[in-house]
């Protein structure tokens, strides 16, 4: 059976703040972020296929507007842009390719809505009534990457995490069995991007583009790619099993206001334990990456799993991945669309193997 696919109407209204204030990491800690994000009681719709994307004319109207204390959200949903203060949204009909008009709930007069653009066809802000709201800069433009500025030498870090050791952990766990996705199926994709320079860091850290998971979950990944081929996707994974090493980098070379973004290398992660993925669809006719509401590992508000902007169609791509996921016994983290944790992550070690040496005996293991 196909999963139902919630409409814009259906989620709730997460509260617009500065990114800092309540961001939730891609690479929380163990302890952090444990139930996901949160669902409303909405009604859902049972469209079993992407909505249209919008006119082109209206991308790049679609963001955030105004001051930290009164932000607008102009969205798209139901072939329509809406604007959107707090929980309320109301549909906008179009006068001309840069004047709307709107009628919010209980006025008894349209408002008009104009629209100032710049030269790369996005909107700088809009005048409402005698205000004026300017567009606010928020993650990335573009499905740009985001990056940091490191506090310190990547490659002195690396030298330094590489000499460390992971914490100290209680046991028992289970035997680590770490399968490679692409070997179990070939048409899942990979975009890794921990092995380019094409990440928050712009170093690279992999020394292959590989992507691994405990049997148990990467077996539940392939289950989802299949289920995903229903509605002409498959999966697009960014991140796998991630040694503590690296971990441990990104905490030392990211400053300090910053590191709620990244988790402490004191408690490691889940990808450590092979029990996290990072991915996203792609479309199987044209092999391309679908368009979210945030790109991948934005350090932004757009990235939660609930965010109401952007497009009916992005939207319905990031909960397509989601409903599938979870079905396979896989929970989002609240922070980030792209991040699912197994269930049954909290039965595995923190790890700290490269690439490389995965399958190999350990020292001082016994060999059959």
């Amino acid at each position: 059976m196909k999963p139902a696919i919630r409409s814009i109407r259906g989620t709730y209204w997460l509260v617009l703040m500065l990114a800092s204030a309540v961001w939730v990491s891609a690479c929380t800690p163990d302890d952090q972020n444990e139930g996901g994000a949160s669902r409303s009681a909405g009604s859902v719709a049972s469209q079993a296929s992407a909505p249209d994307a919008p006119p082109a004319r209206w991308v790049g109207l679609i963001a955030e507007y105004g001051a930290d204390d009164d932000v607008r959200l102009v969205l798209e949903d139901e072939s329509q842009l809406h604007l959107r203060r707090g929980e309320v949204a109301y549909p906008l009909e179009e006068a001309s390719a840069d004047e709307f008009l709107g009628r919010p709930p209980g006025a008894d007069e349209a408002e008009r809505l104009l629209f100032t653009r710049g030269g790369d066809g996005r909107a700088a802000g809009f005048q409402l009534g005698e205000a004026y709201f300017t567009r606010r800069e928020i993650g990335t433009v573009g499905g740009e990457t985001f990056r940091i500025d490191p506090v310190r030498d990547v490659e002195e870090l690396r030298l330094e995490a590489l000499a460390a050791s992971p914490p100290v952990e209680e046991g028992p766990f289970r035997e680590s069995a770490l399968v490679e996705l692409t070997s179990l199926d070939p048409t899942i994709k990979l975009d890794i991007r921990y092995a380019t320079t094409n990440n928050f860091m712009n170093a690279v850290f992999y020394e292959d583009s590989r992507a691994f998971l405990q049997r148990p979950a990467a077996d539940a990944v392939v289950r989802a790619h299949h289920a995903l081929a229903t509605y002409g996707y498959g999966l697009l994974i960014h991140d796998g099993y991630r040694p503590w090493y690296v971990t441990k980098m990104f905490w030392d070379a990211t400053p300090t206001p910053q590191r709620e973004f990244v988790a402490n290398p004191a408690s490691g992660s889940r990808h450590n334990r092979g029990a996290a993925v990072d991915l996203s669809l792609y479309d199987l006719v044209t092999g391309e990456a679908t368009a979210m509401p945030s790109s991948y590992d934005e350090f932004s508000h757009r990235a939660y799993a609930d965010y109401p902007g952007g497009t009916a169609r992005q939207r319905w791509q990031r909960e397509l991945l989601r409903q599938v996921m979870e079905s396979e016994a896989f929970t989002v983290n609240s922070g980030e669309w792209w991040h699912f944790n197994y269930r049954d992550w909290r039965e595995y070690g923190i790890q700290n193997e490269v690439f490389g040496e995965i399958g190999t005996p350990r020292e001082g293991a016994a060999v059959p």
